[in-house]
C-alpha cells in the first residue's frame, strides 16, 4: 500500500478500468485501504469508446496518448501509476514516457502471458534503485529509466 500512497493518480487502459470499476467502488468494508486510495486519487482511462466513466474522479483521455500523458506529467502532483494495461505500458515505453518501473515479482511461475518489454530492442536503459522483499515472498524491484 505504500506504493499506492506515493501516487495521486493512476492511468489505465479501458479493459483494466472496466474490471476495476466493476469491483472497487462496491467495496464498503475494505480494511486494506485500497478502496479509499482509489476513491481519493485522480483516475485516467485511455479510451475512445468509454462514454461515461461511472466512477467519480475519472477523466477519459481520448488522445493523442503522448500529448495527454505529457500534460499529466507536467501538472502538479506526485506519481502517476499504471496498473495492468499491458498495451498501454507498451505504448508508454515506446514513447519514452516511463520514468520508473516498479515491478512486483510473485513466487509463482505462470509460464505464459504477455511481456512488459515486447522484445530486446524495446527495453530502455534501466538503473536498479531498490529491492525489497516481503514476508510473503513477494519482491519489489524499482528501476529508473534515467538518473536524476
Amino acid at each position: 500500500m505504500a506504493q499506492a500512497h506515493a501516487s495521486d493518480a493512476f492511468l489505465v487502459g479501458r479493459t483494466t478500468f472496466e474490471q476495476m470499476r466493476s469491483f472497487w467502488p462496491q467495496q464498503l468494508n475494505d480494511t486494506t485501504g485500497v478502496t479509499d486510495h482509489l476513491n481519493r486519487v485522480a483516475k485516467y482511462v485511455v479510451s475512445t469508446t468509454v462514454e461515461d466513466p461511472g466512477w467519480e474522479g475519472t477523466t477519459i483521455l481520448r488522445g493523442p496518448l503522448e500529448a495527454d500523458v505529457r500534460a499529466l506529467k507536467s501538472a502538479e502532483g506526485s506519481d502517476i501509476v499504471v496498473t495492468g494495461s499491458i498495451q498501454l505500458c507498451h505504448a508508454l515505453t515506446d514513447a519514452g514516457l516511463v520514468d520508473e518501473y516498479r515491478l512486483f515479482t510473485y513466487p509463482h511461475v505462470e509460464g505464459r502471458g504477455r511481456r512488459l518489454f515486447q522484445n530486446r530492442t524495446t527495453v530502455p536503459p534501466l538503473h536498479l534503485t531498490q529491492v525489497r522483499e516481503f514476508r510473503s515472498g513477494l519482491v519489489l524491484t524499482r528501476y529508473r529509466t534515467h538518473i536524476a
